[in-house]
């Protein structure tokens, strides 16, 4: 099981990597990661991006740093709270996920027509099973939209 899952998450990376080559900004999986988790789970705390991401609250203040001078999230200090940074995906941010992610439809379509229909139906239930384990936030209208 571990063995498959590894072999379809390079397929996946290399979907991944394809679909953030297309694009003009310059982001990286890590950053576009961040910004999926904004897209998925709104304005987030630092500290609780940086647990989404399973990094040191550290390395997710640079990582906010390059997204903002990008300006694909914006950042705002709490009012009671000035060590409280809020991130939130901007405008330009949600069209880089959107952008990124017709790619990846359109590519992961490609691959899926090529799987014999029969098994559509347990590779789904599978992955949303990998995904709950995952921790991942169920399927939204940002998302790839498998059912």
């Amino acid at each position: 099981m571990t063995d498959a899952v590894l072999i379809a998450s390079r397929a996946l990376v290399g979907v991944a990597a394809r679909s953030l080559a297309g694009v003009d900004a310059e982001v990286t999986l890590p950053q576009y990661r961040a910004l999926v988790v904004l897209a998925s789970r709104g304005t987030q705390l630092v500290g609780e991006l940086a647990e989404s991401l399973g990094i040191h609250p550290s390395t997710a203040t640079r990582l906010c740093d390059r997204l903002v001078s990008k300006r694909l999230v914006k950042r705002a200090i709490g009012r009671g709270n000035r060590r409280e940074t809020r991130i939130t995906l901007s405008a330009k941010g949600q069209d880089l996920v959107d952008q990124v992610t017709r790619v990846r439809r359109r590519e992961i379509g490609g691959i899926v027509k090529r799987i014999p229909p029969d098994l559509w139906p347990p590779t789904v239930a599978a992955l949303n099973a990998f995904a709950d384990a995952a921790g991942e936030v169920p399927q939204q209208a940002w998302a790839l939209g498998w059912s």
